[in-house]
């Protein structure tokens, strides 16, 4: 199975994060992008590249600073006097696996031109527009401790992140068992295990596993229920619903199965959803987060027997 080879190939590289890289592998086939939140240390970008090592793609890493322009990202045009025409040099945008780390540091200008890309699967530099390579993920990285010097993502562009995923420290296990193999430098850079055809391949096979009427009204259900809390400012999307629909079939295709059952949804209604869901002022204050919203929305929807 792919992702039992990714996992196993990953693990070489970073410890204890085979979740994440399960997530990760469900948004990459999905056509989703990734949101990885942490502290630093936290090796967000070490499990980005080595990520897409596995699949034999090509990684660039964005660092993102106030000033950064959209040119820096997108490309720009340029004379060529040997040609004796214009033409455009392409900006590190075009890759399979974009790491866009500390995306709040950039500017709102610079923030929006990954909108087009991120959604439209395209970029336009002097109207002129060039698809990017396919498959195109984005995994953007947020620091959540440090508020000076960044600018808050604005609602229309956290939306379009398929999953928001939360970076924490590493159990004791997990973190001993890293100190032991970098002290004994058994540590490896991750290498080719998936091909970019089965990636492919797998982008057009999972959309063939079935989701039945009762799930299909399961997943509308719950992302309403969000709607309806009246704690929330902002409930889960039409998006929301649509990627959470697209990432159960995924994670059914991965388990070999050809239909979606209800578990399917609830273990990826957290990442999908939580990420969306703006909180009132005055419930943020007793600390009221969307993951809480999500967690007592899947208690009371009714699970489809079907």
């Amino acid at each position: 199975m792919i992702i039992e080879k990714i996992i196993k190939e990953v693990s070489k590289a970073v410890v204890g994060m085979d979740e994440i890289v399960e997530l990760m592998t469900v948004s990459l086939i999905a056509g989703g992008h990734i949101l990885l939140e942490g502290i630093p240390g936290i090796a967000k970008t070490t499990l980005s590249k080595n990520f897409a090592n596995t699949l034999g793609l090509k990684f660039v890493r964005i660092q993102m600073t106030p000033d950064l322009l959209p040119a820096d990202i997108l490309g720009h045009t340029f004379y060529d006097m040997k040609a004796g025409e214009f033409k455009i040099r392409k900006g590190p945008i075009f890759a399979n696996v974009l790491l866009v780390d500390e995306i709040n540091r950039a500017s709102p200008k610079t923030q929006s031109a990954l909108l087009e890309a991120m959604e439209e699967r395209q970029v336009t530099i002097e109207g002129i527009t060039l698809k990017l390579p396919e498959p195109f993920i984005v995994i953007a990285t947020r620091n959540p401790v440090e508020l000076e010097g960044v600018y808050e993502l604005p609602a229309a562009q956290v939306d379009r992140f398929m999953m928001k995923i939360d970076l924490t420290y590493l159990d004791e296990s997990h973190e001993k068992l890293m100190l032991r193999r970098k002290s004994l430098g058994k540590f490896s850079t991750a290498k080719q295990v998936v091909s970019s055809s089965e990636i492919l391949n797998a982008k057009r096979e999972f959309r063939r596993v079935h989701v039945s009427d009762a799930i299909i009204d399961y997943i509308y259900s719950i992302v309403k229920e969000t709607r309806l809390d009246d704690r929330v400012i902002l409930g889960a999307s039409p998006r929301a619903g649509e990627h959470l629909l697209y990432a159960a079939r995924v994670h059914a295709y991965l388990r070999g199965r050809s239909y979606v059952i209800p578990d399917d949804v609830k273990k990826l209604a957290l990442p999908v959803l939580a990420h969306r869901i703006i909180i009132k002022p005055e419930y943020e204050i007793d600390n009221i987060t969307g993951k809480e919203i999500v967690m007592e929305v899947l208690e009371r929807v009714e699970v489809p027997t079907e």
